[in-house]
């Protein structure tokens, strides 16, 4: 009787964890962070951003495209593809011409 009483009480806590594992699950949300990408014409990129491109590292590098990110937070930044030779590099930069990570 005692292995009944033991077995129908472990049964229990069993059923009752995997009850609260699964009711967690159901709670779990995912957000999805969606960016705002508009092409811009290398010839309309704001002064700042062709001073920054023209001098220091990237002196000499071509602008094949540009894009105006907006983020989620309405925040928004240049993606700036740039190309010396063939190799190719990637930039973001804010309106002031700034590095942005």
């Amino acid at each position: 009787m005692k292995r009944l009483t033991l077995a129908m009480m472990a049964l229990s806590i069993v059923s009752l964890i995997s009850i609260t594992k699964s009711d967690a699950m159901t709670n779990c949300r995912v957000e999805v962070l969606v960016q705002d990408k508009m092409s811009v014409k290398p010839e309309d990129l704001p002064e700042p951003i062709k001073s920054t491109l023209s001098a220091g590292a990237y002196a000499g590098w071509e602008i094949t495209e540009a894009f105006l990110i907006t983020k989620p937070d309405k925040t928004q930044f240049f993606e700036i593809i740039v190309k010396k030779g063939s190799e190719m590099s990637k930039i973001n930069l804010d309106k002031d011409g700034r590095k942005v990570e």
